[in-house]
């Protein structure tokens, strides 16, 4: 999620050096009806309903809701996923809960290492973290020439 242009590849590597998981890589992996797909289509369940008029019947569909009375809808058409926006850990617990096991339950929104561990208690199948990649600290790197002849240096950065 939210990789920088050109370093997608190299981002979600990186997230997997440091023990994440990538469970998307790019759109193709499977059809993300966010919440302005919601809103054209009229709904939770229209947008899935064309969403699943429009795909294979291999793709996975998920589906961002961000307050739980869109959740029976999302349920009721059978989402593979659901995106779980910016809920805290007790609107979490109560969505886990009112899915049961029916679609996977996914977090994201505002998650930081220190509300991860509570978003996590409330038993979400996968948390989706954005500042893992956008949040990251730029390592700064300096190069010093030296002359082969004269052994003096250059700085170059």
């Amino acid at each position: 999620r939210k990789t920088m242009p050109g370093l997608r590849a190299l981002q979600k590597y990186a997230v997997r050096a440091g023990g994440g998981i990538n469970h998307r890589f790019g759109l193709d992996d499977a059809v993300l009806i966010k919440d302005n797909h919601v809103a054209a289509a009229g709904g939770v369940g229209a947008a899935i309903r064309a969403a699943r008029a429009g795909v294979g019947h291999l793709v996975k569909i998920e589906v961002e809701i961000d307050r739980l009375d869109q959740l029976d809808e999302a349920l009721a058409e059978k989402a593979d996923a659901v995106l779980l926006d910016n809920m805290g850990p007790e609107t979490l617990a109560e969505a886990v809960r009112r899915i049961g096991g029916r679609a996977i339950a996914e977090a994201s929104g505002r998650i930081t290492p220190s509300t991860a561990p509570a978003i996590a208690a409330a038993g979400v199948d996968l948390i989706s973290a954005g500042w893992l990649t956008h949040s990251a600290q730029v390592l700064d790197i300096g190069l010093d020439w030296r002359h082969a002849s004269t052994g003096a240096e250059r700085s170059a950065a």
